[in-house]
Protein backbone atom coordinates (compact mmCIF):
# COMPACT_ATOMS: atom_id res chain seq x y z
CA UNK A 1 0.00 0.00 0.00
CA UNK A 2 1.37 3.46 -0.60
CA UNK A 3 2.41 5.59 1.82
CA UNK A 4 2.36 9.28 0.47
CA UNK A 5 4.45 10.40 3.40
CA UNK A 6 7.30 8.03 2.17
CA UNK A 7 9.95 10.33 -0.05
CA UNK A 8 10.34 9.73 -4.06
CA UNK A 9 13.19 7.18 -3.93
CA UNK A 10 15.81 7.67 -7.11
CA UNK A 11 18.34 4.59 -7.35
CA UNK A 12 21.21 5.74 -8.92
CA UNK A 13 22.90 9.25 -9.00
CA UNK A 14 24.28 9.10 -12.70
CA UNK A 15 23.18 11.93 -15.24
CA UNK A 16 19.76 10.86 -15.24
CA UNK A 17 19.02 10.38 -11.34
CA UNK A 18 20.72 14.17 -10.45
CA UNK A 19 18.98 15.45 -13.66
CA UNK A 20 15.64 14.34 -12.43
CA UNK A 21 16.09 15.54 -9.27
CA UNK A 22 17.08 19.03 -10.79
CA UNK A 23 13.64 19.10 -12.51
CA UNK A 24 11.33 17.55 -9.67
CA UNK A 25 12.97 20.12 -7.21
CA UNK A 26 11.90 23.00 -9.74
CA UNK A 27 8.32 21.80 -9.35
CA UNK A 28 7.96 19.96 -6.06
CA UNK A 29 10.04 22.21 -3.12
CA UNK A 30 8.98 20.51 -0.98
CA UNK A 31 8.97 16.79 -1.78
CA UNK A 32 11.08 14.51 0.14
CA UNK A 33 13.79 13.24 -2.33
CA UNK A 34 16.10 10.44 -1.65
CA UNK A 35 19.14 9.14 -4.10
CA UNK A 36 20.43 5.71 -3.32
CA UNK A 37 23.40 5.16 -5.17
CA UNK A 38 26.07 2.47 -5.23
CA UNK A 39 29.11 4.57 -6.62
CA UNK A 40 30.58 7.80 -4.22
CA UNK A 41 27.35 9.78 -5.29
CA UNK A 42 29.81 12.66 -6.76
CA UNK A 43 27.71 14.66 -9.93
CA UNK A 44 29.51 14.33 -12.84
CA UNK A 45 29.09 14.14 -16.46
CA UNK A 46 29.57 10.72 -17.72
CA UNK A 47 30.66 11.71 -21.46
CA UNK A 48 33.14 13.46 -19.78
CA UNK A 49 35.31 10.39 -19.07
CA UNK A 50 36.55 10.46 -22.88
CA UNK A 51 37.90 13.77 -22.70
CA UNK A 52 39.78 13.46 -19.24
CA UNK A 53 43.39 12.61 -21.08
CA UNK A 54 43.15 15.40 -23.77
CA UNK A 55 42.68 18.05 -21.13
CA UNK A 56 44.45 16.30 -18.28
CA UNK A 57 41.68 15.89 -15.72
CA UNK A 58 41.96 13.93 -12.95
CA UNK A 59 38.61 12.32 -11.69
CA UNK A 60 38.26 15.11 -8.96
CA UNK A 61 38.77 17.42 -11.43
CA UNK A 62 36.36 15.70 -13.71
CA UNK A 63 33.43 15.67 -10.89
CA UNK A 64 31.49 18.97 -10.44
CA UNK A 65 30.12 18.78 -7.14
CA UNK A 66 30.27 15.73 -3.86
CA UNK A 67 26.94 13.80 -2.89
CA UNK A 68 27.01 16.04 0.59
CA UNK A 69 27.21 19.42 -2.03
CA UNK A 70 23.89 17.68 -4.06
CA UNK A 71 22.26 16.88 -0.79
CA UNK A 72 22.73 20.44 0.44
CA UNK A 73 21.74 22.54 -2.87
CA UNK A 74 18.62 20.38 -3.55
CA UNK A 75 17.98 19.26 0.15
CA UNK A 76 17.38 15.87 -1.11
CA UNK A 77 19.17 12.92 0.76
CA UNK A 78 21.60 10.92 -0.51
CA UNK A 79 23.00 7.60 0.34
CA UNK A 80 26.27 6.89 -1.18
CA UNK A 81 28.48 3.84 -1.50
CA UNK A 82 24.50 2.16 -0.76
CA UNK A 83 23.50 -0.88 -2.89
CA UNK A 84 19.96 -1.71 -3.12
CA UNK A 85 19.37 -5.50 -2.78
CA UNK A 86 15.52 -5.95 -3.44
CA UNK A 87 12.74 -4.48 -3.93
CA UNK A 88 9.32 -4.82 -3.46
CA UNK A 89 6.42 -3.18 -5.50
CA UNK A 90 3.77 -4.58 -3.05
CA UNK A 91 4.60 -3.27 -0.30
CA UNK A 92 6.48 -0.04 -1.98
CA UNK A 93 9.89 -0.54 -0.44
CA UNK A 94 13.06 -1.23 -1.59
CA UNK A 95 15.73 -3.21 0.77
CA UNK A 96 19.76 -2.20 1.77
CA UNK A 97 20.53 -5.46 3.23
CA UNK A 98 17.92 -5.92 5.82
CA UNK A 99 16.84 -2.39 6.08
CA UNK A 100 14.04 -1.93 4.78
CA UNK A 101 13.33 1.91 2.77
CA UNK A 102 9.15 3.23 1.85
CA UNK A 103 8.69 5.32 -1.22
CA UNK A 104 5.76 6.84 -2.38
CA UNK A 105 7.49 6.53 -5.69
CA UNK A 106 10.45 4.76 -6.98
CA UNK A 107 12.85 6.08 -10.17
CA UNK A 108 14.82 3.42 -11.35
CA UNK A 109 18.02 5.45 -12.69
CA UNK A 110 21.00 2.84 -12.07
CA UNK A 111 21.83 3.19 -16.07
CA UNK A 112 23.53 0.32 -17.70
CA UNK A 113 26.80 -1.67 -16.88
CA UNK A 114 29.64 -2.30 -19.11
CA UNK A 115 29.89 -5.94 -21.01
CA UNK A 116 32.63 -8.17 -19.39
CA UNK A 117 35.27 -9.63 -21.95
CA UNK A 118 34.99 -13.25 -22.08
CA UNK A 119 38.85 -14.07 -23.01
CA UNK A 120 41.57 -16.36 -21.57
CA UNK A 121 44.73 -15.46 -19.73
CA UNK A 122 46.14 -14.29 -16.19
CA UNK A 123 46.06 -10.65 -16.69
CA UNK A 124 42.29 -9.96 -15.84
CA UNK A 125 43.25 -7.23 -13.13
CA UNK A 126 45.02 -5.44 -15.96
CA UNK A 127 41.80 -5.48 -18.37
CA UNK A 128 39.72 -1.86 -17.26
CA UNK A 129 35.94 -1.10 -18.37
CA UNK A 130 35.62 2.62 -17.69
CA UNK A 131 31.84 3.08 -16.94
CA UNK A 132 31.68 5.76 -14.16
CA UNK A 133 34.09 8.20 -12.50
CA UNK A 134 35.49 5.56 -9.92
CA UNK A 135 36.24 3.39 -12.84
CA UNK A 136 38.02 6.31 -14.52
CA UNK A 137 39.49 6.89 -11.16
CA UNK A 138 40.96 3.23 -11.09
CA UNK A 139 41.99 3.14 -14.62
CA UNK A 140 44.03 6.63 -14.34
CA UNK A 141 46.15 5.20 -11.46
CA UNK A 142 47.02 1.92 -13.69
CA UNK A 143 48.25 4.07 -16.75
CA UNK A 144 50.00 6.27 -14.58
CA UNK A 145 53.47 6.13 -16.19
CA UNK A 146 52.35 4.02 -18.94
CA UNK A 147 52.39 4.21 -22.49
CA UNK A 148 51.02 1.66 -24.19
CA UNK A 149 47.15 0.75 -24.48
CA UNK A 150 45.33 -1.75 -26.28
CA UNK A 151 41.33 -0.87 -26.68
CA UNK A 152 39.14 -3.35 -26.97
CA UNK A 153 36.04 -2.16 -29.30
CA UNK A 154 35.92 0.07 -31.86
CA UNK A 155 32.15 1.49 -31.51
CA UNK A 156 31.51 4.98 -29.94
CA UNK A 157 33.66 4.24 -26.80
CA UNK A 158 36.40 3.01 -27.99
CA UNK A 159 37.32 5.39 -30.57
CA UNK A 160 36.38 8.12 -28.52
CA UNK A 161 38.87 6.54 -25.33
CA UNK A 162 41.71 6.12 -28.41
CA UNK A 163 41.52 9.55 -29.84
CA UNK A 164 41.64 11.01 -25.76
CA UNK A 165 44.39 9.01 -24.84
CA UNK A 166 46.24 9.59 -28.29
CA UNK A 167 46.24 13.06 -27.21
CA UNK A 168 47.22 12.37 -23.66
CA UNK A 169 50.37 11.10 -25.33
CA UNK A 170 49.23 7.19 -25.28
CA UNK A 171 50.48 4.91 -27.60
CA UNK A 172 47.11 2.89 -28.88
CA UNK A 173 45.82 0.29 -30.69
CA UNK A 174 42.31 -0.92 -31.23
CA UNK A 175 41.22 -3.98 -31.34
CA UNK A 176 37.54 -4.91 -33.01
CA UNK A 177 35.68 -7.93 -34.94
CA UNK A 178 34.21 -5.74 -37.42
CA UNK A 179 35.13 -4.22 -40.67
CA UNK A 180 35.03 -0.58 -39.96
CA UNK A 181 34.85 1.20 -36.73
CA UNK A 182 31.20 2.50 -35.50
CA UNK A 183 29.49 -0.62 -36.75
CA UNK A 184 26.36 -0.26 -35.27
CA UNK A 185 26.46 3.67 -35.99
CA UNK A 186 27.82 5.04 -38.75
CA UNK A 187 28.07 3.82 -42.64
CA UNK A 188 31.20 2.55 -44.37
CA UNK A 189 32.36 5.74 -45.99
CA UNK A 190 31.57 7.88 -42.82
CA UNK A 191 33.59 5.27 -40.56
CA UNK A 192 35.90 4.93 -43.10
CA UNK A 193 36.96 9.04 -42.55
CA UNK A 194 36.61 8.60 -39.17
CA UNK A 195 39.61 5.50 -38.65
CA UNK A 196 41.25 7.75 -41.35
CA UNK A 197 41.22 11.10 -38.53
CA UNK A 198 42.44 8.66 -35.74
CA UNK A 199 45.28 7.09 -38.12
CA UNK A 200 46.09 10.07 -38.88
CA UNK A 201 47.33 10.81 -35.03
CA UNK A 202 48.97 7.76 -34.48
CA UNK A 203 45.99 5.21 -33.78
CA UNK A 204 46.45 1.91 -34.97
CA UNK A 205 43.65 -0.74 -35.92
CA UNK A 206 43.41 -4.22 -35.89
CA UNK A 207 39.85 -5.10 -37.55
CA UNK A 208 38.33 -8.06 -37.70
CA UNK A 209 39.92 -10.57 -35.37
CA UNK A 210 39.13 -11.23 -31.73
CA UNK A 211 41.13 -10.44 -28.65
CA UNK A 212 41.31 -14.34 -27.93
CA UNK A 213 43.86 -14.19 -24.57
CA UNK A 214 45.53 -11.74 -22.16
CA UNK A 215 48.29 -12.94 -20.40
CA UNK A 216 50.94 -11.32 -18.28
CA UNK A 217 53.77 -9.88 -19.76
CA UNK A 218 56.07 -8.27 -17.12
CA UNK A 219 55.15 -4.88 -15.92
CA UNK A 220 52.53 -5.19 -19.18
CA UNK A 221 50.05 -7.72 -20.86
CA UNK A 222 50.20 -9.27 -24.19
CA UNK A 223 47.17 -9.96 -26.12
CA UNK A 224 46.43 -13.14 -28.48
CA UNK A 225 44.22 -11.87 -31.27
CA UNK A 226 42.43 -14.99 -33.68
CA UNK A 227 44.33 -13.86 -36.59
CA UNK A 228 47.77 -14.95 -35.47
CA UNK A 229 49.00 -11.23 -34.35
CA UNK A 230 50.53 -10.61 -30.67
CA UNK A 231 50.06 -6.97 -29.32
CA UNK A 232 51.34 -5.68 -26.35
CA UNK A 233 50.37 -2.85 -24.14
CA UNK A 234 50.79 -1.82 -20.67
CA UNK A 235 46.97 -1.53 -20.51
CA UNK A 236 44.03 -2.73 -21.60
CA UNK A 237 40.67 -0.96 -22.35
CA UNK A 238 37.84 -2.87 -22.90
CA UNK A 239 35.12 -0.39 -24.46
CA UNK A 240 32.84 -3.61 -25.98
CA UNK A 241 29.60 -2.37 -25.30
CA UNK A 242 26.84 -1.27 -22.47
CA UNK A 243 23.49 -2.98 -21.51
CA UNK A 244 20.46 -1.93 -19.34
CA UNK A 245 21.10 -3.32 -15.98
CA UNK A 246 17.96 -5.44 -15.14
CA UNK A 247 18.96 -7.78 -12.49
CA UNK A 248 16.96 -6.51 -9.25
CA UNK A 249 13.83 -5.30 -11.81
CA UNK A 250 13.94 -9.12 -12.63
CA UNK A 251 13.92 -10.07 -9.53
CA UNK A 252 10.89 -8.13 -8.45
CA UNK A 253 9.00 -9.10 -11.28
CA UNK A 254 9.10 -5.65 -13.33
CA UNK A 255 8.52 -6.39 -16.87
CA UNK A 256 12.03 -6.21 -19.07
CA UNK A 257 13.06 -6.79 -22.55
CA UNK A 258 16.22 -4.88 -23.55
CA UNK A 259 15.67 -2.50 -20.79
CA UNK A 260 13.08 -2.35 -18.19
CA UNK A 261 9.97 -1.66 -20.31
CA UNK A 262 8.08 1.71 -19.50
CA UNK A 263 5.10 3.46 -20.94
CA UNK A 264 5.84 7.19 -22.52
CA UNK A 265 5.26 8.24 -18.88
CA UNK A 266 7.88 6.12 -18.15
CA UNK A 267 5.95 3.96 -15.69
CA UNK A 268 6.57 0.30 -15.54
CA UNK A 269 4.68 -2.50 -14.97
CA UNK A 270 4.72 -2.11 -11.30
CA UNK A 271 2.63 0.38 -9.92
CA UNK A 272 4.40 4.03 -8.81
CA UNK A 273 7.77 2.14 -10.21
CA UNK A 274 8.97 4.83 -13.27
CA UNK A 275 12.36 4.41 -14.96
CA UNK A 276 14.43 6.28 -17.05
CA UNK A 277 17.94 6.71 -18.40
CA UNK A 278 20.22 4.18 -20.10
CA UNK A 279 18.09 1.33 -18.47
CA UNK A 280 15.25 2.46 -19.40
CA UNK A 281 13.38 0.45 -22.19
CA UNK A 282 10.52 3.09 -23.98
CA UNK A 283 8.59 1.97 -25.95
CA UNK A 284 10.64 -0.22 -27.45
CA UNK A 285 13.56 2.21 -27.47
CA UNK A 286 16.34 1.63 -25.54
CA UNK A 287 18.36 5.00 -26.23
CA UNK A 288 21.94 5.87 -24.80
CA UNK A 289 22.88 9.09 -24.82
CA UNK A 290 21.97 12.17 -23.52
CA UNK A 291 19.42 14.08 -25.32
CA UNK A 292 16.54 11.45 -24.49
CA UNK A 293 17.64 11.37 -20.95
CA UNK A 294 17.39 15.05 -20.21
CA UNK A 295 13.54 14.57 -22.00
CA UNK A 296 12.93 12.04 -20.33
CA UNK A 297 14.26 13.90 -16.80
CA UNK A 298 11.84 16.88 -17.54
CA UNK A 299 8.63 14.28 -18.40
CA UNK A 300 9.14 12.97 -15.19
CA UNK A 301 9.49 15.44 -13.10
CA UNK A 302 5.75 16.65 -14.25
CA UNK A 303 4.36 13.22 -13.88
CA UNK A 304 5.65 12.63 -10.07
CA UNK A 305 4.74 16.71 -9.29
CA UNK A 306 1.29 15.54 -9.94
CA UNK A 307 1.05 16.51 -13.86
CA UNK A 308 1.09 13.49 -16.13
CA UNK A 309 2.94 14.04 -18.89
CA UNK A 310 4.48 11.52 -21.61
CA UNK A 311 7.72 11.88 -22.67
CA UNK A 312 8.39 12.75 -26.28
CA UNK A 313 11.66 12.67 -28.30
CA UNK A 314 12.64 15.15 -31.01
CA UNK A 315 15.63 15.24 -33.42
CA UNK A 316 18.23 13.71 -31.13
CA UNK A 317 21.46 13.85 -33.31
CA UNK A 318 24.57 12.12 -31.31
CA UNK A 319 28.19 14.11 -31.19
CA UNK A 320 30.78 11.78 -31.36
CA UNK A 321 33.76 13.39 -29.33
CA UNK A 322 36.88 12.46 -32.13
CA UNK A 323 38.79 15.58 -32.84
CA UNK A 324 40.82 14.26 -35.00
CA UNK A 325 37.68 13.90 -36.87
CA UNK A 326 34.54 15.64 -36.06
CA UNK A 327 31.22 13.21 -36.02
CA UNK A 328 27.34 14.39 -35.41
CA UNK A 329 25.19 10.82 -36.31
CA UNK A 330 21.52 10.59 -36.18
CA UNK A 331 20.95 7.09 -36.87
CA UNK A 332 18.21 6.25 -38.98
CA UNK A 333 15.37 3.60 -36.89
CA UNK A 334 16.54 0.33 -37.61
CA UNK A 335 12.83 -0.84 -39.26
CA UNK A 336 13.76 2.33 -41.67
CA UNK A 337 13.23 1.17 -45.06
CA UNK A 338 15.69 3.36 -47.65
CA UNK A 339 19.41 3.87 -48.37
CA UNK A 340 22.26 6.20 -47.83
CA UNK A 341 23.39 8.98 -50.07
CA UNK A 342 27.04 10.05 -50.12
CA UNK A 343 28.88 13.09 -50.72
CA UNK A 344 32.51 13.60 -50.19
CA UNK A 345 35.54 15.12 -50.09
CA UNK A 346 38.45 13.35 -48.51
CA UNK A 347 37.44 12.77 -44.81
CA UNK A 348 34.16 15.64 -45.07
CA UNK A 349 31.72 12.74 -45.61
CA UNK A 350 27.54 13.79 -45.92
CA UNK A 351 25.42 10.62 -45.68
CA UNK A 352 22.03 10.50 -45.78
CA UNK A 353 19.36 8.03 -45.94
CA UNK A 354 16.75 8.95 -47.48
CA UNK A 355 13.24 6.62 -47.95
CA UNK A 356 12.03 6.25 -51.81
CA UNK A 357 10.21 9.17 -51.69
CA UNK A 358 13.40 11.28 -50.67
CA UNK A 359 12.46 11.79 -47.09
CA UNK A 360 15.43 12.13 -44.83
CA UNK A 361 15.50 9.41 -42.46
CA UNK A 362 18.80 10.20 -41.13
CA UNK A 363 22.21 11.09 -41.68
CA UNK A 364 26.07 10.96 -40.69
CA UNK A 365 28.26 13.68 -41.13
CA UNK A 366 32.14 13.96 -40.51
CA UNK A 367 34.55 16.54 -40.79
CA UNK A 368 33.56 20.23 -42.04
CA UNK A 369 30.77 18.70 -42.74
CA UNK A 370 28.91 18.47 -39.16
CA UNK A 371 28.29 22.00 -39.81
CA UNK A 372 25.56 21.19 -41.96
CA UNK A 373 23.76 19.33 -39.00
CA UNK A 374 21.05 22.43 -38.39
CA UNK A 375 19.59 22.66 -41.99
CA UNK A 376 19.60 18.39 -41.94
CA UNK A 377 17.86 18.12 -38.32
CA UNK A 378 15.05 20.32 -39.90
CA UNK A 379 14.19 17.66 -42.14
CA UNK A 380 13.76 14.97 -39.76
CA UNK A 381 10.91 13.40 -38.27
CA UNK A 382 10.95 13.05 -34.82
CA UNK A 383 11.84 10.03 -32.74
CA UNK A 384 9.12 10.06 -30.58
CA UNK A 385 6.74 12.64 -31.20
Amino acid sequence: MTNSTAPVVVIGSGLAGYNLVKELRKLAPEQDILVITADDGRNYSKPMLSTGYGKNKSADELAMSSAADMAAQFNITVRNNTRVTHIDTDAHRVFLGEEPVEYSKLVLAWGAEAVSPRIEGDAEDRIFSINDLEDYAAFRAAADGKKRVLIMGAGLIGCEFANDMTVGGFECEVVAPCDHVFPTLLPQDAANAVQRGLEGIGVKFHLGPLVTRVSRDGDGVSAALSNGVEVKADVVVSAIGLRPRLDLAVKAGIQVNQGIVADRLLQTSAKDVYTLGDCAEVEGRVLLYVLPLMSAARALAKTLAGTPTEVSYGVMPVTVKTPACPVVVNPPAADAAGRWIVEQEGNDVQAEYRNEAGDLLGYALTGAKVANKVALNKELPAIMP
